[in-house]
């Protein structure tokens, strides 16, 4: 990863209402689901993930359109198209006979580390 310019993103998730019509049964399949593309993120070349926050303790239930979120992922990411990719997982990570999309939805805030002059 170019480490002198990265691009600071902030990925915000949203767990949608399919989720909360699921049977408790198919919970587990969709958190599985997850878990893995979290892992895929950690592991992508040209992204660091700086650290992760579910304030699934504080915020039950659907979330609304936006803020606040479910969970968050703060990474630094080599460029645009890199962030693009870590949203696409929410298209292409499985779950059973559909896609995490489904139960989840991502919004990708770039810029750059807030740096003050001393």
């Amino acid at each position: 990863m170019n480490k002198t310019n990265p691009i600071r993103t902030l990925f915000c998730g949203a767990v949608l209402q399919g989720f909360f019509d699921l049977p408790s049964a198919d919970i587990m399949t969709v958190l599985n689901a997850t878990g893995k593309m979290i892992r895929t993120i950690r592991e992508m070349d040209g992204v660091e993930v700086i650290g992760t926050m579910d304030d699934d303790e504080t915020m039950v239930g659907t979330s609304p359109d936006g803020f606040p979120w479910t969970f968050y992922i703060l990474a630094d990411v080599e460029n645009r198209d890199k962030a693009i990719e870590v949203c696409n997982l929410f298209r292409t990570t499985e779950v059973g006979e559909y896609r995490l999309w489904k139960y989840m939805r991502v919004e990708a805030r770039l810029g750059r580390e807030l740096v003050m002059p001393e």
